[in-house]
């Protein structure tokens, strides 16, 4: 049977925040903004519950969380949501980074298209932007800076901690796209400066199709983001829409369960990373590892076997382990990835090139079992 590491694409939801969800479907029927009878009242309650358990996990206030459809949706009106403000004050600058995700970038191109400057910083060949290399790119006119925390393909750890502080500075609003770390760098998100802040319920075992914007208040007021969707005044008219109580409900109970037990899964995460690399000495392949090491998240392993093509080997030993060369949301077309390409890595390394991702719940010795299997693999294929 084959062994799943493509947590970074989507993880497995956690069978208690699953039955949390199905009690909700059965007992929590009402409209959570109805407020003339109980079921939407109780409906409400679950909901309240909810961001009290996100906003515990990231150390904010539960009137900072918004909650959305994922961080897709979250991302864009952090980004489009700014547009109003963006005229009054002729700010009309962005910076972000090449190697964010699709849901920034793409979003980036649109405002592009309509008369805002978009700056893409590349990272060098560890996987990492440098803080100067942002800060440099900052003007009188610089309305946001959007930089992920970690990248979803190489699993490196930006320097958003340093770039917070640098931009709080500078009264300069800050996003940070936390998809891949929500739930892991937990003590590390709780000191982070920033404005804005998005995640996706999904990747850290909850259910897919919900997670959250973050709106940082500061002198009691948050950053100026207007809805970019018209309808009702749910979540303060910053997401209109009926809220979807159950999926609300397996975010919140997810985010409590990683606030439980993130210290351990960091352990487990990194027993098995070790345990991945030393199959990978062992089998005498040629490999490289992509992204610097020392500032990578624990769950996530990017490497290139040289002389073996990534896209051939995922095919041919896709009955050992379910594993990705790139990002999901590029996923249906091939094409090199934009990442690697951006650290300027070479076109047969990038070619060569698997991401590998765990979480909690994958079993260490079903993954080295696995993983040799795929190996003998791309060694038959390069003989």
């Amino acid at each position: 049977m084959s062994v799943y590491l493509d947590y970074n694409a989507s993880a497995p939801i956690d069978q208690r925040v699953l039955d949390e969800m199905i009690l909700a479907y059965q007992n929590k029927s009402g409209n959570a903004d109805s407020r003339t009878h109980s079921f939407g009242e109780n409906a409400r309650s679950a909901v309240e519950k909810a961001r009290k358990q996100v906003a515990s996990l990231l150390g904010v206030s539960s009137n900072e969380v918004f909650f959305t459809s994922g961080a897709t949706e979250s991302n864009n009106i952090a980004l489009q949501g700014l547009k109003e403000y963006a005229e009054k004050t002729g700010k009309k600058h962005i910076i972000t980074t090449s190697i964010e995700h699709k849901a920034v970038l793409e979003t980036a191109k649109y405002m592009e298209l309509n008369g805002y400057q978009v700056d893409f910083v590349d990272p060098n060949e560890s996987g990492r932007v440098s803080v100067e290399s942002v800060l440099d790119k900052v003007r009188e006119d610089t309305l946001l800076v959007s930089v992920m925390h970690v990248n979803n393909e190489t699993g490196v750890i930006q320097p958003v901690l340093e770039l917070g502080e640098e931009l709080q500075k500078r009264s300069i609003l800050f996003h940070i796209d936390a998809t891949q770390s929500c739930g892991k760098l937990v003590d590390e998100i709780r000191n982070l400066k920033y404005d804005m802040l998005s995640f996706s319920a999904h990747k850290l075992m909850g259910p897919q199709g919900v997670g959250a914007l973050i709106l940082k208040r500061k002198s009691y007021k948050r950053p100026p983001v207007k809805g970019i969707m018209y309808g009702g005044q749910q979540e303060q008219g910053i997401r209109p829409g009926t809220i979807p109580v159950a999926l609300v409900v397996g975010c919140g109970k997810a985010c409590e369960i990683a606030e439980q037990e993130y210290k351990d899964n960091e352990m487990h995460s990194l027993q098995i990373k070790q345990a991945i690399l030393s199959v990978l000495e062992e089998s005498g392949l040629k490999y490289q590892v992509n992204g610097k090491q020392d500032v990578c998240i624990s769950s996530t392993l990017n490497i290139a076997i040289e002389g073996v093509s990534s896209e051939a080997l995922m095919i041919s030993s896709k009955q050992y382990c379910g594993v990705s060369n790139g990002s999901a949301c590029t996923s249906s077309n091939y094409s090199p990835s934009y990442v690697l390409v951006a650290m300027g890595l070479d076109v047969s390394r990038i070619e060569s090139s698997l991401r590998l991702s765990w979480g909690a719940k994958s079993d260490l010795n079903e993954i080295v079992d696995n993983l040799k299997k795929m190996l003998n693999v791309a060694k038959m294929m390069k003989n």
